[in-house]
């Protein structure tokens, strides 16, 4: 869920929030005195902004270098996920494995369709399938996954759990950056998506590792 601003005017809560199907909510002048508070992350307290704070903190329907960047990363990223999940159904020994990774697969191939079609909208680089990802968190190495290829049963499983945490750890990371320096609100509401979903994924995939 995307988080919502809540604006205190004169002991009224108005709360700002976006969707897409609605005009773009409207950021707090900088000259405004009312509070602003900004509900913090699960296990963080809210917190005051200043006006000057306050002005950039809702997100717009115009895009930033931070979110153009973060979509090209994500495609790669995505199809990396894609890549290691599609081995799932002939190489893997559980029948949760092969679930959760039927499940990335479904989720992750539309999101890259979609975030193909948001750069092409934008007049943006659509990055390849082997675009370079040098950095980027979470990606597994050429090594690592010419082992994950030649690997079948419970060795291809545990290769796989360890690979695919790794990965969406990273793109968790990738999703609180663009959420600190993003502006446009769908690129919001997929950062929140992804960390969200694969925040879930991992703790199924730790209750796997663990079993």
């Amino acid at each position: 869920m995307r988080a919502a601003l809540i604006v205190v005017v004169t002991g009224t809560l108005i709360v700002l929030s976006g969707c897409t199907s609605d005009p773009a909510p409207q950021a707090p002048r900088a000259g405004s005195t009312a509070p602003v508070i900004a509900p913090g992350r699960p296990g963080e307290e809210a917190r005051t902004l200043s006006p000057a704070e306050a002005a950039t903190a809702a997100p717009t329907p115009s895009a930033n270098a931070a979110d153009v960047t973060y979509v090209q990363d994500m495609i790669v990223h995505h199809q990396q996920a894609l890549d290691m999940a599609i081995l799932a159904p002939g190489r893997a020994a559980s029948a949760k494995l092969k679930s959760l990774a039927s499940r990335i697969a479904d989720t992750q191939g539309p999101e890259i369709q979609w975030m193909r079609t948001w750069l092409q909208e934008q007049g943006q680089r659509v990055p390849d399938h082997h675009a370079a990802h040098e950095g980027m968190p979470g990606m597994a190495t050429p090594e690592q996954l010419a082992g994950l290829k030649a690997a079948t049963g419970e060795d291809f499983d545990a290769r796989f759990l360890q690979l695919m945490i790794a990965h969406h750890q990273g793109a968790i990371e990738m999703s609180e950056r663009v959420l600190t320096g993003g502006s446009h609100i769908r690129i919001e509401e997929l950062a929140n998506d992804v960390a969200v979903t694969q925040t879930a994924e991992i703790s199924r995939m730790r209750e796997m590792q663990a079993g």
